[in-house]
């Protein structure tokens, strides 16, 4: 079935404390399902956020569960200073699609001023402006991660100098790793070591870090991530 997401209306589902034993008790929130990318190699299938617990939650925000972008705001501002948060756990920026709202976003870093707010794109950030947005939303603290689907990807997107990268990688991937063009990568801590959660690591909310941090691939996802990268890998060399 062809996943089609209604248009976002800015609705964001916001927790105080997180219940999952991957980020630990931080703040959290969650983006309507029309915010994520089409171009994302993971749209249509493959995306963790998808299924179980988080695919539930995802799916049923509404106006009686969330807050509008506003009220997220004032939320994320009054938030303590130096308060670990991750924006998205599913979802992604603010914008229709493959675009992003520069205004939400900036406004987003100034809501986060002197705490360290953290999270992850898939879209495309193809236009100098959305680059420089991005940009300036980590110089303010706020950290975007752009997220790679492989790991020559990865070196595609450190290359743009805007923000850290993070890059999906297969279930067996050795902890570290390097990139084709020899950058550092390491697997997310908290996959490698069980006393380990977002809350004690930190390394996705330090915006100006150099080493491209991995996911291997879990759950249900995990059996059709290499396909659909092995896929992209051949479009890749079919278009160079």
């Amino acid at each position: 079935m062809t996943r089609v997401d209604p248009k976002p209306t800015g609705l964001i589902r916001f927790n105080r404390e997180s219940g999952n034993s991957k980020t630990g008790p931080i703040p959290t929130s969650m983006s309507e399902r029309g915010t994520c990318p089409p171009s994302c190699s993971f749209y249509a299938a493959g995306c963790y956020a998808l299924y179980g617990h988080v695919g539930f939650f995802w799916k049923s925000i509404d106006d009686s569960n969330s807050v509008s972008w506003e009220g997220f705001l004032s939320n994320v501002a009054r938030l303590p200073d130096g308060q670990l948060w991750r924006h998205n756990v599913a979802g992604d920026l603010q914008g229709v699609g493959n675009s992003v709202d520069i205004k939400k976003l900036l406004d987003l870093a100034c809501a986060n001023d002197g705490k360290r707010g953290f999270t992850f794109t898939h879209k495309p950030i193809e236009t100098r402006t959305e680059r420089q947005a991005v940009q300036a939303a980590n110089a303010m603290g706020f950290t975007v991660n752009l997220s790679a689907d492989t790991l020559e990807d990865a070196d595609r997107l450190a290359d743009l100098d805007v923000g850290p990268v993070t890059v999906v990688v297969a279930s067996d991937a050795p902890h570290k790793m390097r990139t084709p063009k020899g950058r550092f990568v390491i697997v997310c801590p908290a996959q490698r070591r069980e006393d380990t959660t977002c809350e004690s690591c930190g390394l996705c909310a330090l915006p100006k870090r150099k080493a491209i941090i991995a996911f291997r691939a879990h759950g249900q996802s995990s059996r059709l991530i290499p396909e659909i990268v092995k896929h992209k890998r051949s479009n890749l060399d079919c278009h160079a």
